[in-house]
């Protein structure tokens, strides 16, 4: 069991497989000039799978698969299927754009991956189009339709950008009348590479809840694991249920239990931390698990208490673009 120096037991890894996406949203990375790594600065799928069955044995019991966007690796579905089959792993989930996702759905299904989060900012096509800077609507808004009539546990993350589409927040909602659903509307982090920086969000969770409200005020909260990002919440006779993640607000970190690991092999015990060590540099140097479980071990035992703590530490984190961290 993972334990970390504030008592909190650590049992999920976000596991991002790659840096690089097939969008250019403008929260995430500028919309030129990133600099992804090399493939040989990448996991290799072998690779993938060794550190997987590691922090299983250390006690990780979910993982979450992240990126850049997973699906623009062409070898994703092989650690899928292995992933599937490991002893002790309870749940396998997958964060994507929904882009490519489609052929590959019925064998999701078929090795029980069945939790799904879907980032997708704006129901309008002209306001998808201007954030991702791409032509990809009527795939993602058919991906996702299809994921959810096929019985997958599907979860929209739609980050509240100010100016930009908090005029689809009612919308998005909509969906959650007849289809079951969870929408999650986050608050705005300032990773983008550095081309911007803030320190306060007027679309914080409380004004989402309230603009809601404003709407559909015949709405009650919903009992959330403790380790939950999301304050849940549903509307009398929706079929859906939706969401709000204080990513910046940060009043979940009392009960932390995630770790994060980069395509390029940092590990980064929190999104407004700086990478602690390289799990790629210690997987390649030996044929022995003990340097990585060390890795692993020294980071956890040295977490910040919260991301205003490791923000105050770090002062140069907003530089990071999200796709290279892993979301």
């Amino acid at each position: 069991m993972l334990v970390d120096n504030h008592n909190r037991t650590i049992n999920y890894l976000r596991l991002a497989v790659t840096d690089r996406c097939n969008l250019r949203c403008n929260y995430c990375m500028p919309s030129e000039g990133i600099n992804f790594a090399n493939n040989d600065k990448l996991f290799s799928i072998e690779e993938l799978i060794r550190l997987s069955k590691i922090v299983v044995a250390q006690g990780i019991n979910k993982i979450r698969i992240t990126g850049g966007e997973p699906f623009v690796r062409k070898d994703l579905m092989v650690l899928l299927r292995e992933l599937s089959a490991m002893n002790g792993l309870e749940d396998i989930s997958i964060t994507t754009n929904a882009t490519l996702i489609g052929p590959y759905i019925s064998e999701l299904k078929t090795l029980g991956i069945k939790n799904i989060n879907v980032s997708m900012d704006a129901i309008s096509k002209a306001t998808f189009e201007k954030i991702t800077r791409r032509n990809q609507y009527d795939v993602v808004y058919e991906n996702i339709i299809r994921l959810i009539t096929e019985g997958f546990n599907v979860r929209i993350n739609f980050i509240a950008l100010e100016g930009q589409n908090t005029d689809d927040i009612i919308p998005m909602l909509d969906l959650t009348k007849h289809y079951d659903v969870c929408v999650r509307f986050l608050e705005e982090m300032p990773f983008n590479g550095g081309s911007k920086s803030f320190t306060t969000i007027n679309w914080d969770y409380k004004r989402i809840l309230e603009h809601i409200a404003g709407v559909y005020p015949d709405y009650y909260q919903l009992e959330s694991p403790k380790t939950s990002t999301s304050i849940n919440y549903k509307i009398s006779g929706f079929e859906g249920s939706f969401g709000l993640i204080p990513s910046f607000s940060r009043t979940f970190c009392g009960s932390c239990n995630r770790l994060r690991i980069s395509a390029t092999g940092d590990i980064i015990t929190c999104l407004y931390a700086k990478a602690s060590s390289n799990l790629l540099t210690a997987l390649r140097e030996t044929d022995t698990d003990e340097k990585v479980k060390e890795y692993i071990e020294k980071a956890i035992g040295s977490r910040a208490k919260t991301g205003f703590e490791a923000q105050k530490k770090y002062k140069n984190v907003f530089s990071n673009s999200m796709t290279s961290i892993g979301g």
